[in-house]
């Protein structure tokens, strides 16, 4: 695939003008919906709150893929990347590629698992779980929804969607991790096992086309096995998963450049499934730099805060106040930070720092 020319054509299919926010809810979402009349859009179950869960299918091909994004309400680039692969698949300027993909692959997309998180903004569901801890029990609503969806399709490769902060660097650079991949492991051991090895190669396929758009903002995430995670738990049972982690880049804290990059590497991974029979190139997954976390939003260096000179790491946070996202701003860490970086540095030579 030309992903040069999918790039170059990017703003003639992406909506990404209409979600310029981190807060996507389900209000947001179903308008797009109904414009791209998917053939295939339908309730798969409620969360706690009795919102809706949407299940949408696309493709008529045999290999089966489950994509899930909010599963964490407050991390929405994947659920932007997901509207972008849409309108992708729906626009005939494309067809030479997305009919590659929509023959071969049959892909089920679960968009907002976490409604009422989307809309508390928050990483919990309404009764406080964590979804992404919640695979063994499955507690919570949307679990049960994910997991049906699951049993239902036997899919033969999953794409799990999320966010992460700020603060996550490429280990040994200043760059920020932009994406980054997880193949999840089934045991303490980190073992080999089949379904990881599959799940390695397709970052590996990801990778290779991400490192020449954005070289060097690429890491790959800690493979420490969690017992209840649902990446962990769905790789045990034999169905390779991919983590894709949408991360920061430069004054893009909406994550609109971000959505782009997230959209080409799940174009990319959906593309090397339909068109691949070879899943073994998974040694260069090792290679991929690890995640650092060596941010702050702001770095001030030299600050005279709390009655001495020292540098002051702030990160911005977020909480919805009548029902809009409001950032602010919270110190961190103060102290010797000179192996730190800030996405923006200040340097204030002793004088008061004032927030």
């Amino acid at each position: 695939m030309d992903f040069n020319y999918v790039l170059n054509n990017y703003q003639r299919f992406s909506a990404y003008k209409d979600f310029n926010t981190l807060k996507i809810t389900l209000s947001d979402v179903l308008p797009v919906f109904e414009k791209l009349k998917l053939n295939f859009l339908n309730i798969a179950g409620k969360s706690e709150l009795g919102n809706d869960i949407y299940h949408i299918k696309v493709g008529t091909g045999t290999i089966r893929v489950l994509i899930w994004t909010q599963m964490h309400g407050n991390e929405s680039t994947g659920t932007k990347a997901i509207i972008d692969l849409l309108s992708f698949l729906k626009d005939i300027f494309f067809s030479e590629f997305s009919e590659i993909i929509k023959s071969n692959l049959e892909i089920h997309i679960i968009p907002i698992l976490n409604p009422d998180g989307a809309e508390l903004y928050t990483r919990e569901n309404a009764l406080g779980i964590d979804l992404n801890r919640d695979a063994v029990n499955f507690l919570a609503a949307e679990s049960k929804v994910l997991k049906s969806v699951l049993d239902k399709i036997k899919p033969h490769f999953c794409f799990n969607l999320h966010d992460q902060r700020t603060i996550f660097n490429v280990e040994g650079t200043r760059n920020p991790a932009t994406i980054s991949f997880l193949a999840p492991s089934v045991d303490e051991a980190r073992s080999l096992v089949d379904s990881r090895k599959v799940t390695m190669s397709v970052i590996v396929a990801m990778n290779s086309v991400l490192q020449q758009i954005i070289p060097n903002h690429i890491g790959r995430y800690t493979d420490e096995f969690y017992p209840t995670a649902t990446g962990d738990n769905f790789q045990k049972a034999g169905y390779p998963t991919i983590l894709i982690e949408a991360g920061h880049y430069y004054n893009d804290y909406n994550r609109v450049e971000v959505t782009k990059y997230n959209f080409i590497a799940l174009l990319q991974g959906l593309y090397f499934i339909a068109t691949s029979n070879n899943f073994d190139n998974y040694e260069p997954y090792f290679k991929i730099p690890n995640n650092d976390k060596k941010f702050f939003d702001i770095l001030y260096r030299n600050a005279y805060y709390q009655n001495s000179i020292q540098d002051v790491g702030v990160l911005y946070k977020y909480k919805v106040e009548n029902r809009h996202l409001k950032q602010y701003s919270e110190i961190e860490k103060a102290g010797d930070l000179s192996d730190f970086f800030g996405h923006k540095e200040e340097n204030l030579n002793g004088n008061l720092l004032l927030l």
